[in-house]
């Protein structure tokens, strides 16, 4: 997939990873290409700063834990970044189903 093409939809494919997990920054990477079958790779220069812009706007909490010895900041979504979620859910439906019928069959 083309990095164009996220543009504008990482924050929700963030928020959609988080739904049902605590992740630190790697596992969220990891997450998101599992999810799309390696389709999607967010580069860490992408992911980081989109990590705290989301918890900054209160989408997102973070915590630090040790796991092997290593330090690492763990995300969750917070009742908030559900909303918003779900807003984007919304969004990403109406915009498909537009997009879906102006390019089909005519």
């Amino acid at each position: 997939m083309k990095p164009d093409e996220l543009r504008g939809h990482v924050d929700a494919l963030i928020l959609a990873v988080l739904e049902s997990e605590t992740l630190h920054g790697y596992a969220i990477m990891e997450a998101l290409q599992k999810r799309s079958g390696g389709a999607v790779e967010i580069p860490t220069g992408t992911l980081y700063p989109a990590l705290r812009r989301l918890e900054r706007i209160g989408y997102l909490d973070s915590a630090w834990s040790t796991v092997g010895g290593r330090r690492r900041r763990t995300y969750r979504l917070t009742a908030t970044g559900r909303t918003a979620l779900a807003a984007e859910r919304d969004a990403w439906h109406s915009f498909s189903t537009v997009i879906g019928t102006m390019l089909g069959p005519a």
